[in-house]
């Protein structure tokens, strides 16, 4: 009896195994998990970020098929694809990654490959998960396959437009790079500016692969311009040229602020060892970097990397670097989820491609991922802790806490003078550290330390000089008819004269700085101009100011900037300045004694026409001859009163 028992404990204790050994290999209803998953990388592997991000995509596989906890059973294949740079070569890398049935793509890291692909992967149902693609019109409204493991640019050029705001800075000269990446960037950077009460002067744009010639010529045309505050967001590969012409050319020198995008960044990241060359070239820039803040993940990942880049004398380590290892990790996590929730990993035949089986292109060979959508929405529903900070998604489908280092290059390489975030804006303080208090409560009121700039100088630069060939101020001067002692037209070189012109003249003389400006008349000579009409000149830019007895009234200071009156209007009464005695007959000295005499007789002279009138009629007019005279002189005192409140009540109406 006791052998079967004992025999009935064990047949259900191997039962038990076997389940569980059945569940590890199946999701939770019974779907049996794939022995191997694909995933597809694309990026170009000669590049600054290729270099960066290669080794921690192929880390973050190797880690992920260690790790028991995370897709038991099941490996994580990786397929890599190299775009070479180029648009065409990186789309047919793309729809070739895409036919050997990947679950996801990590990539690319060019704006301009992801707009295309993002078409590709809409359809076929796969999430193509960026680390680098950082144009900011890459949206989830339009490419709902298309994920930003990465901070967008929308973010970065609000911390670029905080920096020019923070130096009162008003205009600034954009230089990028002609692709999508350059033109959603720089539209980004407009709109910031634009918060800020700034804007971009001119926008220089640069052809993909320009030649150090094209570069130096559109460097020598910004450079007649009147800004001296240039924003550079060109492709990394590509950008130390524009640092090296610029240094030729005498552009980085004092009086000079250049502020370059994290692509400089990525440079400097990527590099081993200190370049000489690239930080003579630009040394008082300033750039940003992507915030990633030190953790124990991060220093436990350096030494792998390390071993795996020694051979090239590379660290390799940057913010991309980051955000490639987690993208990885993103998608293991979104998998694992996945087919835990009893969702297989099948595809399945488009039927738009079907109808084109015949073609030499063979793109009948691109399938469906069944169920994509569903890995989609595991993959925004992450949560966890990675190299680069927390990885979630907000609901617009960027990570949260987008963060910057602001770091100024100077000597033989750069420190880090602030932070922007979107929570804080500029400051001293890590973000990480600011997320822990209310905002109300920091009373940090340095918002960035000194910073070196070009010339050695610390010396904040004034951002602007005069151009070479510049236009002259254009002053809009009444053409008046009447009063013209504030302002009128003359013969002399400059055309008008008059107290508020010489007012004008007078205040511009004191300028450290000569003002070249032109006058122009602006009405008809026939009639006073309305001045209304000037002030709205001004404020369409059509006169770039405007002088004269313009009165400071509400409807106008709503469309431009008044100075500080430098005259008063109103009456005023100028009488000689001598003593004289006061008594109590004071009130008759405002008129002579025959002036008096003459109001008294016609005082008299109304009074009799009255009684003359009223006395046969009106009985308020008899009585004895005392009460007919006090009665005659009431009336003759109340009319006068009468018509005097008239007058001064009409008045008043007329004002209102």
């Amino acid at each position: 009896m006791g052998s079967a028992h004992l025999a009935a404990i064990l047949l259900c204790v191997c039962i038990i195994a076997g389940g569980a050994i059945a569940d590890s290999q199946n999701g939770t209803n019974g779907v049996p998990r794939p022995a191997e998953v694909r995933i597809g990388a694309l990026f170009t592997f000669d590049s600054v970020i290729g270099r960066a991000v290669k080794p921690a995509i192929e880390l973050a596989v190797a880690d992920v098929n260690a790790d028991p906890t995370v897709l038991p059973g099941t490996k994580l294949s990786l397929l890599m694809q190299d775009t070479n740079c180029s648009g065409f070569v990186g789309t047919i890398e793309a729809l070739q990654l895409l036919a050997k049935d990947v679950i996801a793509v990590l990539g690319p890291q060019s704006s301009a490959i992801a707009h295309i692909i993002s078409h590709a992967v809409n359809k076929l149902q796969v999430p193509l998960i960026s680390f680098a693609a950082s144009d900011p019109t890459l949206s989830s409204l339009e490419y709902p396959y298309f994920v930003r493991a990465t901070q967008s640019d929308y973010y970065q050029m609000s911390a670029v437009a905080s920096i020019i705001s923070q130096y009162q800075w008003r205009e600034v000269i954009a230089i990028y790079v002609d692709d999508d990446y350059g033109r959603g960037g720089i539209t980004a950077l407009g709109d910031a500016l634009a918060k800020k009460m700034s804007k971009i002067a001119y926008k220089a744009k640069l052809p993909p692969g320009a030649g150090r010639t094209a570069i130096q010529d559109m460097l020598m045309q910004v450079n007649e311009m009147e800004s001296r505050v240039y924003v550079v967001h060109v492709n990394p590969d590509s950008g130390m040229t524009v640092f090296s012409a610029a240094k030729s050319l005498g552009m980085m020198s004092s009086g000079y602020v250049w502020i370059a995008t994290d692509w400089l960044s990525s440079v400097i990241d990527s590099s081993g060892h200190v370049d000489s060359d690239a930080t003579e070239n630009t040394q008082g820039v300033i750039t940003l970097r992507q915030h990633v803040a030190d953790s124990g993940i991060q220093q436990s990942l350096l030494p792998k990397l390390n071993n795996l880049t020694r051979k090239e004398n590379r660290s390799s380590f940057s913010s991309y670097t980051a955000h490639a290892y987690d993208s990885v990790w993103l998608v293991a996590h979104a998998v694992e989820q996945f087919l835990s929730a009893g969702n297989a990993i099948s595809f399945s035949v488009n039927q738009n491609l079907q109808a084109i089986k015949g073609s030499s292109l063979q793109l009948d060979s691109l399938r469906v991922l069944n169920n994509g959508d569903k890995l989609l929405e595991k993959v925004l529903q992450a949560n966890f802790t990675g190299v680069s900070g927390q990885v979630q998604f907000t609901l617009d489908r960027n990570l949260i806490h987008p963060a910057y280092d602001i770091l100024n290059i100077g000597g033989t390489g750069f420190r880090t003078i602030g932070y922007w975030s979107n929570f804080s804006g500029l400051s001293v303080a890590a973000p990480e550290n600011l997320h822990s208090v209310p905002l109300n409560s920091t009373t940090n009121d340095i918002q960035l330390h000194d910073v070196i700039w070009p010339g050695q100088t610390a010396e904040k630069p004034r951002g602007w000089v005069f151009p070479y060939h510049g236009k002259l101020l254009r002053i809009g001067v009444p053409l008046r008819t009447s009063y013209n002692e504030f302002v009128m037209q003359d013969d002399g070189p400059d055309g008008v004269k008059g107290f508020s012109v010489d007012v004008f003249k007078s205040a511009i003389s004191l300028l450290p700085y000569p003002v070249g400006c032109t006058f122009v008349l602006f009405g008809d000579g026939l009639k006073n101009p309305s001045y209304s009409d000037l002030v709205q000149k001004v404020s369409e830019n059509y006169f770039d100011a405007a002088i004269g007895d313009i009165s400071i009234v509400t409807n106008r200071t709503r469309l431009v900037d008044f100075t500080q009156p430098y005259t008063e209007s109103g009456l005023i009464i100028v009488a000689p300045a001598r003593e004289t005695e006061s008594n109590a007959w004071a009130f008759l000295k405002p008129f002579t004694f025959q002036m008096w005499c003459v109001l008294g007789l016609l005082f008299l002279f109304v009074g009799t026409v009255v009684w003359i009138l009223e006395h046969r009629t009106n009985t308020e007019f008899r009585g004895t001859p005392r009460q007919q005279i006090m009665t005659v002189c009431w009336l003759v005192y109340v009319l006068h009163n009468i018509s005097v409140f008239q007058r001064v009540q009409a008045f008043l109406l007329s004002d209102i």
